[in-house]
């Protein structure tokens, strides 16, 4: 994953090209956000607007109700949330600007439908997984389990979660490596499984 001082450093235009950056734009503009409320205790998208979340810190109970009724509203988020970070960061333990080692979003989860569990038997290899048919690059993934009352649906081993809630739309995955570029291997898979990842979110 890209690592800035910020996430406007990320958007800005001199910055260090990042493969993912250039597959999002072709998507649309980017908007940094570096918290889901403002002023007013909303969060500052339009209602039919796309939130990338990629192993976020805990939100506050503020965003997790912004965000909740964002999507109710006909937002989409489309949300990677690993329960075992193995990206090598440049900053120090408690930096703000370090992605969480373990993702802690439990409430908002429960209040979608799901439930992220880690997976004690997977090896730490980095290999690709079959998401729907498309190849894509996971290290130490976790899955998705559905909770009591649940309309989401999880497929790929539980690696991939897709939920309607409200007028909006959710896909997660379980993993952010996907995200990474290591050195000597290929982007080709990576661009295609996030593409095939935005295209489930407007399908």
């Amino acid at each position: 994953m890209p690592e800035a001082a910020d996430i406007a450093g990320l958007l800005a235009e001199d910055a260090p090209p990042h493969w993912a950056l250039a597959v999002l734009r072709e998507r649309g503009t980017l908007k940094p956000l570096d918290s889901l409320t403002d002023a007013n205790g909303k969060l500052p998208l339009p209602d039919d607007a796309l939130l990338v979340m990629a192993q976020p810190w805990p939100l506050t109970p503020q965003e997790n109700v912004a965000l909740d009724d964002w999507v109710m509203a006909g937002g989409r988020v489309l949300l990677f949330a690993d329960p075992m970070l193995t990206f090598e960061s440049r900053f120090a333990l408690g930096d703000r600007r370090r992605p969480q080692v373990v993702v802690m979003l439990s409430p908002i989860l429960a209040r979608w439908g799901l439930r992220l569990e880690r997976d004690e038997e997977i090896a730490p290899e980095p290999f690709l997984a079959d998401v729907g048919g498309t190849p894509a690059p996971v290290a130490l993934p976790g899955r998705f389990a559905l909770v009591k009352g649940s309309t989401c649906t999880v497929q790929a081993q539980g690696m991939l979660a897709q939920c309607s809630i409200g007028k909006g739309r959710i896909v997660a995955f379980a993993d952010a490596a996907l995200l990474e570029s290591r050195e000597g291997d290929s982007q080709g898979a990576r661009v295609e499984a996030l593409k095939m990842l935005l295209d489930r979110i407007f399908r």
